[in-house]
Formats: structure tokens, C-alpha cells, sequence
């Protein structure tokens, strides 16, 4: 593992879930993007998931972590702004704790592990069993939609396939497609307070688009990433919708949030630290929720070809421009 002391000093950009940096003379801005994220690793000493089964996820929870966080990001994104940064020792915005808390390692949290591997026994995974990218994001689509704060619409996009309509209805789940963008559907949908029709929303700009998660399960190669995916997988850490990329191999699953030519870089989820339970005025110690190390990098060439790629999408414009933009990606 390198870190980020031998990041070369080169002139190619460094790309960052959709920010450019120099490696010449930004590191420390490199670093604080970095250590902004949040960073899930394996815990120990949680309450029992289901009551009697493990209090660790030491060596099987590595994918469910590498999920915590891809979705870790679009929250934060979505509450807080792509350009927000962590201020390690203040009191931090209510927001953000709540973001936070939505992942504490307890069975009622929305995104806790407990939740993530008890909703995966839908998918046919038992408790403690290894995830692929694909059942990750699966069950993060299924306790999205508990989370009413967020008001998240998740979509996986199976068979390397986006469909454009199917993700505007359910981002505007209260517009009829049938009968035109403006038409209300049967039964309007109550939306703050009464709805003559979707037209009357017009005003209420967020009201009109769930803000999206898009999840894009991928297979890039047979056993290894086939070269020609190089660029493409690059392009997308450049887009300012990436909420990154989760894979690696069984065992060993890495959250990848950007590049530096051809090393990709990653947040590791390899490391048990004790759970944390918070105090009662919500304030809780989240310094081991932040990788103040250095980032990992590894070669793309390493990558297991089997990934799933991130996008947040706060608006509709935000979802056109990411439509418009792949389809250049994938120009042959």
C-alpha cells in the first residue's frame, strides 16, 4: 500500500469524485477531501445483528462497508453539498450528525450493518455471508426507502442498462408519463398540503425530482479489468455526479474514489475499530469515521472486473447532464 507521501509529484490531474486537483500544489487540499469522506471499517463489540448472531463484521463486512460508504457520500452530498469539508474537534452541523447516526452500528440506525445484513437474507445472502457489489446495492435500494428525511429514489441499474423514463418516474413518481410531463396522475399524491396537479409544483423546484441514487452494477472483463475500460472507468470519477465506485475481489472490497494516471484511489475498509456508541446530546466521538491517514492507491490494472459505479443526481438537470455526458464516454 502507498500512500499519499509517495504521491508522485507529477502534473496529471488528480480527480476526486468529480474535483480536480494538483499533486504539485494541492495536497493538502487533496488530503482534506480525503479525510472528508466518510470512512466505514469493520467494527467490534456491537450489539449481537439479530439478537444472538455476531458482534463484528471482521472479515465479512468489508463489501457492506464499501456500500456504508458509497452512500455515506450521496447523503452527504444531498444534505450537505459535494464541497463540504470535515473540521476534525468542532461541533459539528446537526446534518451532518444525522447523516451519521443514519450508520451507527445498531439494529434501529437505516443504514446500519445490522440492518444492511438482515436485509441481505432477502437476497439470499445468510448473516456473515460475503456480499458482491451487485446484492449491496440491492438491499441499500430497500432501506432507502425508510429513510424519510433523505427522501432518496435508488436505482440499480441491472444489465448495464439505464432506462431513461424508468428513472424519471421515479424521481416524479406524482407526474403521469402517459398524459404528458404536466398532467397530474389519477390520485394526485399529497405534497405539502393540497396538489391541483403537478403544474402547481412548479415553484416548489425540490419537490419535483427525488434526488437520485443510481447504482450501475458492472462486469469490466472476465478475471481481470479488460484494458479497454481504462478511460471510461476513469471519466467517471471526473463526473461531478460520482459518488465513486465500489468492488474488489472476495474478501477484500475497496471503496475507490478517484485517480492519478493510472492508480486508482481508494478508502480501505480493512481495519476493526470498537463501535461507538453515541452520548445523549447526539454528540459522539467520529474521528475514527474519517481516514486521516493517506489514501491507498493501487493500480487499475488490479481491479476486479466486477464493480458497481456510483452517481447522485440532486436534480433533474443534474440527471440530463449525466445522460448526455456517458453518452460521450461511450462514443466508440
Amino acid at each position: 500500500i502507498e500512500y499519499i507521501e509517495d504521491f508522485p509529484e507529477t502534473s496529471e490531474p488528480v480527480w476526486i469524485l468529480g474535483k480536480q486537483f494538483s499533486a504539485l500544489t494541492e495536497k493538502d487540499e487533496i488530503l482534506a477531501d480525503v479525510t472528508s469522506r466518510l470512512w466505514f471499517t469493520y467494527r467490534k463489540n456491537f450489539q449481537p445483528i439479530g439478537g444472538t448472531g455476531p458482534t463484528s463484521d471482521t472479515g465479512w463486512g468489508c463489501m457492506l462497508r464499501c456500500g456504508q460508504m458509497i452512500l455515506g457520500q450521496a447523503l452527504i452530498c444531498r444534505h450537505l453539498g459535494r464541497d463540504w469539508t470535515w473540521s476534525p474537534g468542532q461541533r459539528q452541523r446537526a446534518e451532518y450528525i444525522s447523516i451519521l447516526n443514519a450508520f451507527i452500528d445498531k439494529k434501529d440506525s437505516y443504514y446500519s450493518i445490522h440492518q444492511i445484513a438482515q436485509m441481505g437474507v432477502g437476497e439470499g445472502k445468510s448473516i456473515g455471508q460475503w456480499y458482491g457489489p451487485n446484492t449491496v446495492a440491492q438491499v441499500l435500494k430497500k432501506l432507502a426507502v425508510f429513510d424519510s428525511r433523505s427522501r432518496l429514489a435508488v436505482h440499480v441499474a441491472m444489465d448495464n442498462t439505464v432506462v431513461i423514463e424508468e428513472i424519471k418516474r421515479l424521481c416524479m413518481p406524482w407526474l403521469d408519463f402517459d398524459r404528458g410531463a404536466c398532467a397530474a396522475s389519477e390520485e394526485p399524491r399529497e405534497m405539502n398540503g393540497a396538489l391541483e396537479g403537478a403544474c402547481a409544483l412548479a415553484e416548489e423546484e425540490t419537490a419535483l425530482w427525488k434526488p437520485l441514487v443510481l447504482l450501475i452494477p458492472l462486469r469490466l472483463g472476465l478475471s481481470d479489468i479488460n484494458e479497454a475500460y481504462f478511460e471510461p472507468l476513469k471519466q467517471c470519477f471526473m463526473m461531478p455526479q460520482s459518488l465513486g465506485v465500489i468492488g474488489g475481489k472476495p474478501n477484500s472490497a475497496h471503496y475507490f474514489i478517484g485517480f492519478v494516471g493510472h492508480e486508482l484511489i481508494y478508502l480501505d475498509p480493512h481495519t476493526t475499530q470498537p463501535a461507538v456508541d453515541p452520548n445523549e446530546d447526539s454528540q459522539f466521538p467520529d474521528d475514527s469515521y474519517h481516514c486521516q491517514h493517506p489514501p491507498c492507491r493501487m493500480h487499475i490494472c488490479e481491479l476486479d472486473p466486477s464493480i458497481a459505479a456510483g452517481f447522485f443526481c440532486q436534480t433533474e438537470d443534474d440527471f440530463d447532464d449525466w445522460c448526455a455526458q456517458i453518452r460521450k464516454v461511450l462514443k466508440p
